[in-house]
């Protein structure tokens, strides 16, 4: 398969050599060629320029994309798309006043999700969650991190990984599995949470690890959840069976879990939605990726990630749907890259590099995704025709796409 586009208005995230990673004042910067060609062989950008540069070239499929943008397509970093049913009626809940810490003291939240993942044949949660995802990519995210933790029993827990194993051979998305461990403490180890880190640590990790579906390990570190301690007994369980850290920190307290990921070399350590000097000072010269879901923040109505303290502190950036159906029930990437916009108070350009390049940087795979780099994976968005690429984050209501290549086929 090999597909040419032509007449790009103007081609986004274009780098000659290989860049993995933007920070700081970098962040600002978008590297763009206008009135460009794209050529794509089987999975693989082959090559691309000017057209004033352009000599003609055989291919199968040939586009005119005049009057359109073409950008790498959105690399979301942190969702929770495999789960069962929906969480409407918190919705509801949440309107007429209740906080989502009083809806989980009710046995609602995680706990709800988890009851209803329990009692739903593996058939069903597949067919469910490969829908949410398809809807997702039509939108135009091209790799896309999945986690558990709505099983909460061992049993429940893996029946997941093997939702999302299966997911991952069906779709042309690149998946990146996470084995969310401990998300809440199950009602019977209310009283008992050192019993449930045990079964954690002694089965749950062993048993995730044997089936070689998911590297990275996260943990929900927050008041009434999981501390700090627990927090550490788990990344040092899941760092014997190779699992490298994902962490949700700082959403609604500040516990140390940032300064901790950092010293435990995770990936990343996402929400953020709090941060003080400390946090990030714990980030400057780590290899760990701040990650802002302002989905989570908009349908919650709590802080927005304090973004701007984090880029003018020379940090990278990288922001995130947090699909799931209790806080953050939507896998629209461009809708995030609109509220970074508004409520994050990033530029087009930083909202632009936080979505493609720093979010498969927060999954481990920027060496391939992520930016217009010969050599790299073949997944792009083509949009409707419009003026300018800021007009993606500034309509944010609005579907920009018109077209979608996923691993160099068009869809």
């Amino acid at each position: 398969m090999s597909i040419l586009i032509t007449n790009i208005k103007q081609l986004l995230q274009v780098h000659k050599h290989n860049v993995t990673i933007v920070k700081g004042e970098e962040m600002k910067k978008l590297s763009i060629l206008e009135n460009a060609y794209l050529y794509i062989e089987h999975d693989t950008i082959i090559e691309y320029g000017t057209m004033d540069e352009y000599h003609p070239i055989e291919a199968e499929t040939t586009i005119d994309a005049t009057g359109r943008i073409v950008l790498p397509s959105w690399c979301d970093s942190h969702t929770h798309i495999v789960y069962a049913g929906d969480r409407t009626g918190e919705y509801v809940d949440r309107i007429n006043g209740l906080s989502y810490a009083d809806i989980a003291s009710r046995g609602g939240g995680i706990l709800n999700s988890a009851k209803k993942l329990q009692n739903t044949s593996e058939e069903d949660l597949y067919n469910q969650s490969i829908k949410r995802l398809d809807e997702i990519i039509k939108m135009g995210t091209g790799a896309v991190e999945i986690k558990t933790g709505y099983g909460l029993t061992i049993d429940a827990e893996l029946k997941m990984l093997r939702v999302i194993k299966r997911i991952k051979q069906d779709t042309l998305a690149f998946i990146a599995p996470t084995l969310l461990a401990a998300h809440a403490i199950p009602e019977e180890y209310r009283k008992n949470k050192e019993e449930y880190i045990k079964l954690i640590t002694n089965e749950l990790i062993p048993k995730a690890g044997d089936l070689n579906i998911s590297h990275f390990i996260d943990v929900f570190c927050e008041e009434g959840y999981f501390d700090i301690e627990d927090l550490e007994t788990i990344l040092k369980a899941g760092q014997v069976h190779n699992f490298r850290p994902k962490i949700h920190v700082n959403q609604f307290n500040i516990l140390g879990g940032v300064a901790l990921g950092v010293k435990h070399n995770a990936l990343s350590v996402d929400h953020l939605e709090l941060l003080n000097d400390g946090d990030i000072e714990a980030l400057k010269d780590s290899n760990t990726m701040p990650v802002a879901l302002p989905g989570c923040s908009f349908f919650l109505g709590i802080p927005y990630t304090p973004a701007r303290k984090l880029i003018d502190a020379g940090l990278p950036l990288a922001i995130a749907t947090d699909y799931n159906p209790g806080s953050a029930p939507s896998g629209n990437m461009n809708f995030i890259v609109g509220a970074a916009c508004a409520k994050l108070k990033l530029t087009p350009e930083e909202a632009i590099n936080a979505a493609t390049i720093n979010g498969a940087y927060a999954m481990g795979i920027s060496n391939m995704y992520g930016s217009v780099t010969r050599g790299k994976k073949a997944n792009f968005i083509i949009t409707k025709p419009m003026n300018h690429y800021r007009e993606i984050p500034y309509s944010f209501a609005h579907n920009p796409v018109d077209q979608i290549i996923i691993n160099g086929q068009l869809l």
